[in-house]
C-alpha cells in the first residue's frame, strides 16, 4: 500500500542586509523547523533567500515547480514591525531601493504584465482571530503595505504565479522584543491557522 503524499508547506526567510547582520526572518524560520509544524500530514521545507531581485525572479518559480506546495509563506524583517504582521496585499511597482547587489528591477517594476496590486486568497483578518493564536506569545496584526522592497517583491512574484496559496509575514528584529523561539512559535501558530482556513474553505 502506497503512503499518501504529504502536502508541502514552503517557508522562506531572507539573508542579512543593510544594518541587519542577523535577519530575524531566517532565524525564526530555522527555529520553527527544529520542531516542525506539529502536523504529521505536512512536509515542511525551508529556504533562505538572498536579498536580490534577480535571484527572486529565478528562484521562486523554481521552488514552486520543484515542490508544488499547498502553501508558501514568505517571511521578512521590518524595523517598523513591533509584532508578527500579516500582509494582505503585494504591489507591482515602486521598487526603487537597491538590493544587496546594488540593483533595482527594470522600470522599478516586478512584472510588466501584472496588475498594480495582488491580494492573497488567505483572509488575514480571519487568521488573527484563529484559536491557533490563543497560545501565541504575541499579538498578531494585519497590514496592507509590505513596503516596496524585497518583501513586497517576493510576495508579488509568488502571487503572480497563481499556483497556490501564498502569504507574507513580517517579523520585528531579534530581541525587539521577541527572541527567535518566540517568533518561531508565533509563526507556527499563524501557519497552522492558514492551513485550517485553506482546508475549511476548500480554497
Amino acid at each position: 500500500m502506497m503512503t499518501p503524499q504529504k502536502d508541502v508547506v514552503l517557508v522562506t526567510g531572507f539573508e542579512p542586509f543593510g544594518s541587519y547582520e542577523v535577519n530575524s526572518s531566517w532565524s525564526a524560520v530555522k527555529e520553527m523547523s527544529i520542531t516542525g509544524l506539529h502536523n504529521e500530514n505536512i512536509n515542511l521545507i525551508i529556504k533562505e533567500i538572498p536579498v536580490e531581485y534577480d535571484v527572486i525572479d529565478k528562484k521562486i518559480p523554481q521552488l514552486w515547480k520543484k515542490h508544488n506546495p499547498l502553501l508558501v509563506v514568505h517571511v521578512g524583517v521590518s524595523g517598523m514591525a513591533r509584532t508578527i504582521t500579516l500582509e494582505q496585499y503585494a504591489h507591482n511597482d515602486g521598487y526603487r531601493r537597491n538590493d544587496n547587489q546594488g540593483k533595482c528591477p527594470k522600470h522599478h517594476c516586478c512584472k510588466e504584465s501584472g496588475t498594480n496590486v495582488l491580494k492573497s486568497t488567505i483572509d488575514m483578518k480571519e487568521i488573527v482571530q484563529s484559536e491557533h493564536l490563543d497560545t501565541c506569545p504575541m499579538n498578531v496584526v494585519v497590514s496592507n503595505d509590505p513596503g516596496r522592497y524585497l518583501c513586497d517583491y517576493i510576495y508579488y512574484t509568488s502571487l503572480f504565479m497563481k499556483k497556490g496559496h501564498v502569504a507574507f509575514v513580517h517579523v520585528p528584529p531579534l530581541d525587539n522584543p521577541y527572541n527567535a523561539k518566540e517568533l518561531a512559535d508565533g509563526l507556527r501558530a499563524v501557519i497552522l491557522a492558514m492551513l485550517d482556513q485553506i482546508s475549511l474553505k476548500h480554497l
